[in-house]
């Protein structure tokens, strides 16, 4: 039998999806009314396919967490001009950087072309470079902010951690990284971090030139799975910071509400971002 929930929530994002790219220009002119100063620097890593998510997140960020003193948006390098521009144009914290500058120069060369050249790799790069100085965010664009955000501010205010993760469903990685099942315990999400010193990333770099083969999609997130708990970082509250994906196949995004903090829709769950989203 069909599952017409689920079908039926994947079409109605899709178009919700269509609609706000469409337009994205008058939405991002529409400032953002923030409840507050937010203390840390906060950075984002997006491309121009993902201009619509980058946007929304942006929007929902400054809405419910607080205006950063600067708001980072490191482009995978395909963003355009004129996208450029508009990001710059949703607040005055934003900037737009580009990811070949924030490539870390005192790692082995082996490691330089991933770091480069790969998508997740670029990605990776820039987790690698953070804290510049002082703490920091890192999230990407598929990331929604909701009314609990403001608890990121008691997040802000820790020190009894090097930094904090969003905790993973489930572990997506890179096996060819771990040395068995239980290096896959406790799985990161690279999705959202809140880094408030330089890392310690010398195992998974020495996992990754041991690695036989080409890096794929989660070969970043296992490096940094590895990294964080080598320099014992800490899962942020499940309950209040998101990743799952047990309502997929239903219509209702079952973890939406006003206490949440956030969630990450990752690819499976992409649609319910949209049909989340408020207007």
């Amino acid at each position: 039998m069909a599952n017409y929930g689920y079908h039926l929530a994947r079409a109605k994002g899709r178009a919700i999806r269509a609609l706000y790219r469409s337009l994205l220009p008058s939405i991002a002119r529409r400032k953002v009314k923030a409840p507050r100063s937010f203390p840390l620097e906060v950075f984002a890593y997006s491309g121009e396919a993902a201009l619509p998510e980058q946007v929304a997140s942006i929007r929902s960020f400054l809405r419910h967490a607080g205006r950063p003193p600067r708001l980072t948006i490191v482009s995978d390098g395909t963003y355009t001009p004129r996208s450029i521009e508009l990001l710059r144009g949703i607040d005055s914290a934003i900037i737009v950087s580009d990811a070949k500058d924030w490539v870390p120069t005192n790692l082995p060369a082996e490691i330089q072309p991933y770091l480069k050249e790969h998508p997740t790799g670029r990605q990776l790069a820039l987790i690698m470079s953070l804290p510049t100085k002082d703490p920091v965010l890192y999230l990407d664009s598929d990331v929604l902010f909701f009314e609990g955000a403001q608890d990121l501010l008691n997040y802000a205010e820790e020190r009894d951690a090097p930094a904090f993760y969003l905790r993973d469903c489930r572990f997506s990685g890179d096996d060819r990284l771990v040395h068995g099942a239980f290096e896959e315990a406790d799985p990161v999400n690279t999705g959202f971090l809140l880094l408030f010193q330089p890392l310690d990333w010398s195992l998974g770099i020495q996992r990754f030139l041991e690695m036989k083969g080409a890096p794929n999609f989660f070969t970043n997130q296992t490096i940094t799975h590895l990294t964080m708990h080598a320099n014992g970082a800490q899962p942020f509250d499940p309950r209040k910071y998101v990743l799952q994906l047990d309502d997929q196949f239903v219509y209702p995004d079952r973890y939406a509400n006003a206490s949440l903090a956030l969630r990450h829709y990752v690819n499976p769950v992409r649609h319910k971002f949209w049909t989340t989203l408020p207007a």
